[in-house]
């Protein structure tokens, strides 16, 4: 029974015409050792069915969980707890995955036992991509050069891989918020000793009409919300004084530049 290498975490809700890509960009990867954990969260439309026809095919690789509608977060922190692998990694099940990602960060991650790696992306629209990047220039091994690249780091989940000893600090994903993946990524900070780069843009990024990050309404509001609590949670870990400069930059460039997109 092989070690399994990295756990693949994919929360499905509402994306039929969508999945299949998803998941057979998972099933190419030239990563052997791979699991993918699908989480269906009590989706309406048709998601389960194509979900098991796959696994109907490859029961060895994939392995499937419906649980009933609770979010994105509670669907990722579901899978979070099935992962068995070394280390684990999200994908939305909107995008997919370039065939090599996985390998190329897993043997990125064990050059130094990384606790994070990171790789760059695309933002794919309807007939153009947009490349972007992960902006971490180079790998990273000290307290002090993590606390900066906090700074500018491109804060998604899904371009990233991490040792599922980070897990153990308690920090999951936040639920019933939006952006939860910048929440979720400030409050893991204190706990990253390294962060491994790979300077690959493997993540295709779907921009759908709709999508979060497309609409912008009250929730905006969950960002204040998110950034206080990001704050509590260092003032409880005795790590404010530490991080405050970092914390202060971020809280204001995070919300300054998502209120002037929404203006």
């Amino acid at each position: 029974n092989n070690m399994i290498k990295v756990s693949v975490v994919v929360p499905v809700y509402n994306v039929e015409e969508y999945i299949e890509r998803c998941l057979e960009s998972l099933l190419n990867q030239t990563l052997k050792d791979i699991e993918i954990i699908v989480v269906n969260d009590g989706s309406p439309d048709n998601s389960q069915l194509i979900i098991d026809k796959y696994v109907e095919k490859h029961p060895e690789i994939i392995r499937s969980f419906i649980k009933e509608n609770g979010g994105l977060s509670d669907a990722r922190n579901f899978g979070i707890n099935k992962a068995q692998g070394e280390y684990i990694g999200f994908l939305d099940s909107d995008d997919w995955v370039e065939p090599d990602m996985y390998e190329t960060m897993y043997n990125k991650a064990k050059e130094n036992n990384f606790d994070v790696v990171v790789c760059d992306l695309k933002y794919v629209y309807d007939s153009y991509t947009v490349p972007a990047y992960s902006n971490v220039t180079n790998d990273l091994n000290s307290k002090e050069d993590i606390k900066k690249s906090m700074l500018n780091i491109y804060p998604s989940a899904w371009n990233k891989i991490y040792h599922n000893s980070l897990f153990n600090n308690g920090v999951m994903f936040k639920e019933k918020v939006w952006f939860e993946d910048v929440e979720f990524l400030f409050r893991l900070f204190p706990y990253i000793n390294s962060i491994g780069v790979v300077k690959k843009p493997f993540v295709n990024y779907v921009q759908r009409d709709g999508a979060i990050t497309k609409t912008f309404n009250e929730k905006l509001f969950d960002y204040i919300h998110n950034w206080n609590g990001i704050i509590e949670f260092y003032k409880s870990k005795a790590l404010y004084k530490e991080y405050e400069k970092e914390l202060e930059y971020c809280y204001v460039r995070y919300i300054y530049g998502t209120f002037i997109k929404s203006a």
